[in-house]
């Protein structure tokens, strides 16, 4: 999409494209049997994947790992990618693009950088308050992982 603006500094004519911001969500099953979600410390509140922006120079894979860490202090290893999310309105803020991954991990996890605490959950104890369209991408890996079985 074109958007026209002016030049601050020559006043000229110019366009700028926007295009969507390139995401990861990270769905991370643990050797408990659950998976990990975030609370998040920035709006939009409430619980949510693990994820966040890939970088410039970074890969989808490369960031999610990042992203992982920093927010739960897992090291995870990443079982493949799940699938990509692209409605213009699942996030708020802006129009994003996020490619999730399963990934797998040991230990506890603890809430760190843009998570105020980070827990460990079953399908059957999800919390109420989800962000964005987390509570849709969980409802399709659990439907996937009972086809799978």
């Amino acid at each position: 999409m074109k958007v026209k603006k002016i030049c601050p500094y020559c006043r000229k004519e110019t366009e700028e494209y926007k295009s969507p911001l390139t995401t990861v969500d990270i769905i991370i099953e643990v050797d408990s049997g659950g998976i990990v979600l975030i609370k998040r410390k920035n709006p939009p509140a409430g619980w949510a994947l693990p994820g966040g922006f890939v970088d410039y120079g970074e890969s989808l894979e490369d960031a999610a790992i990042r992203e992982a860490q920093e927010e739960t202090s897992l090291r995870v290893t990443l079982k493949g990618q799940f699938h990509t999310y692209s409605r213009p309105g699942r996030d708020p803020r802006h129009h994003s693009i996020s490619t999730v991954f399963i990934a797998e991990a040991q230990g506890l996890p603890s809430g760190m950088d843009d998570a105020a605490e980070a827990r460990i959950f079953t399908e059957d104890s999800l919390p109420a308050a989800l962000a964005f369209d987390h509570r849709e991408i969980l409802a399709d890996y659990f439907m996937s992982k009972r086809n799978r079985q």
